[in-house]
């Protein structure tokens, strides 16, 4: 590609009415899809928080080190997704199979080796965050049994990253819903001891989390037979992992943009632990917080995961100038956004808090100020997000992504915030804004390179 390809005569040219029809499409399922997986930490804290904030505290822990593993697991997928979304652009169907078989037996596998972590090492995962017995404890039988649905999650984000890519994110927006509704009844059951079980308390949110994976990818593995779908995986092609190209190209996107994921996931972790050393109040407070947080950001990550699939589409079908007006307005329209959910976000603020009885007044004012500190938070993260998630990514440009999020989060937020948490003893909400330092850095380098237009590449 020259320099000249993405030379265009008008900027709305490209965006117009199609264009919106289009974004609201795939972009509508994909921000229900975000919303409905957020709810799920939202409603396990929610059920929870009726019994204690070490409860709470120990969820929260727990289900941060969870969220890390199906982080990866998503680098792992979203490798296979930008090939499946060009290949689907560039109307070559094989390689959109090929690329979710390489996606799915990679994903499977490193949830496998998780999930035995997590379940005979839980004690050291939790020691991370936090040195209080009680918490340790809880969180541990949460892990022992939760991890196993990694497998299934494993399954599930492969899948959705090649529905995603071939514009049907419908597909699997409706039975991730299906296992949302089973995780809410299941939760009732197992952890408050419903129909004449014994309360197992967070061991059945657990439980719950388990098999509600198990069911929502038995139904989409039916779905996609019974529709004699594109993507349904038999076992002649599973040979496509004894061919070389094929797995060089898979993985010269997949491991950059994991490692990416990987690190970026640790970051959040050890955000979670520096908060762990302003003592159980903090980690409370973000526990809180963290399905607040996802929930707040689901229409971001909705926008920034659909100019992945319409931006890569454009590329595999070497519309250059298409793509690059295309992403500005999208990035545009990811600000608008956050703006309004931000305002949202700090009219319900009182209300939002009234949904955690347990809270004493401390907890629920120091999580008052973190919603408060959050509102401003995910509008920074607005452009940034866009752009390293789905306009830059779309075109392969997976190794700026991984070097700004390393260096932006590992040598900027993470060190503030651990200086403001262990040398100067800041109390938790000055240590929690200090988060949001990384944001600050990543604007000027998003622009930077996409103004370069270097990240514009056909990659089929």
């Amino acid at each position: 590609m020259t320099s000249d390809a993405v030379l265009s005569p008008s900027f709305s040219d490209f965006i117009n009415h199609d264009f919106l029809k289009r974004l609201i499409f795939i972009a509508t399922p994909i921000i229900l899809q975000s919303i409905l997986f957020s709810s799920k930490g939202l409603i396990d804290i929610l059920m929870l928080s009726q019994l204690s904030e070490v409860d709470i505290a120990a969820m929260g822990i727990a289900a941060k080190a969870l969220f890390v593993i199906t982080i990866l697991l998503t680098g792992i997928a979203t490798g296979g997704g930008i090939l499946s979304a060009q290949y689907w652009g560039a109307k070559q169907h094989l390689g959109v199979k090929r690329s979710t078989v390489l996606s799915l037996c990679s994903t499977v596998l490193f949830a496998f080796v998780f999930a035995l972590i997590f379940y005979f090492y839980p004690h050291v995962v939790m020691q991370v965050a936090t040195s209080s017995q009680d918490v340790i404890q809880r969180g541990s039988d949460y892990l022992t049994t939760v991890g196993f649905s990694l497998i299934f999650s494993a399954i599930v984000v492969s899948y959705t990253a090649s529905l995603r890519a071939i514009e049907e994110p419908k597909v699997s927006t409706f039975f991730s819903a299906c296992g949302i509704l089973a995780n809410i009844f299941l939760n009732w059951v197992l952890i408050f001891g419903q129909f004449g079980l014994p309360a197992l308390g967070i061991k059945g949110a657990a439980l719950a989390t388990l098999l509600s994976s198990l069911f929502e990818v038995v139904l989409l593995i039916t779905y996609l037979h019974v529709k004699k779908h594109l993507l349904i995986i038999n076992r002649t092609d599973f040979s496509v992992i004894t061919s070389l190209h094929d797995i060089k190209k898979f993985f010269a996107l997949s491991l950059p943009t994991t490692f990416n994921f990987l690190l970026w996931s640790v970051g959040i972790f050890s955000y979670h632990a520096i908060m762990g050393l302003t003592g159980v109040e903090g980690l409370t407070a973000l526990s809180v917080m963290t399905p607040i947080e996802s929930l707040s950001l689901s229409f971001l990550v909705g926008i920034a995961n659909t100019s992945a699939v319409i931006i890569g589409n454009d590329l595999g079908a070497k519309n250059y100038q298409k793509a690059y007006y295309q992403a500005i307005a999208l990035v545009i329209i990811a600000i608008i956004v956050t703006c309004f959910i931000s305002i949202v976000l700090f009219i319900n603020l009182s209300y939002i808090l009234g949904l955690f009885p347990a809270l004493s007044p401390e907890t629920e004012l120091l999580s008052h100020t973190f919603i408060t500190i959050l509102a401003l938070g995910i509008v920074l993260r607005s452009l940034p997000t866009t752009m390293v998630v789905g306009v830059l990514r779309a075109g392969g440009d997976v190794k700026f992504c991984l070097y700004q999020d390393v260096l932006t989060q590992w040598a900027f937020g993470i060190p503030l915030a651990f200086i403001a948490a262990y040398f100067f003893n800041l109390p938790p909400q000055w240590v929690y804004l200090f988060f949001f330092a990384e944001t600050l850095f990543k604007w000027f380098a998003c622009i930077y390179r996409f103004k370069s237009k270097k990240w514009m590449n056909n990659l089929t």
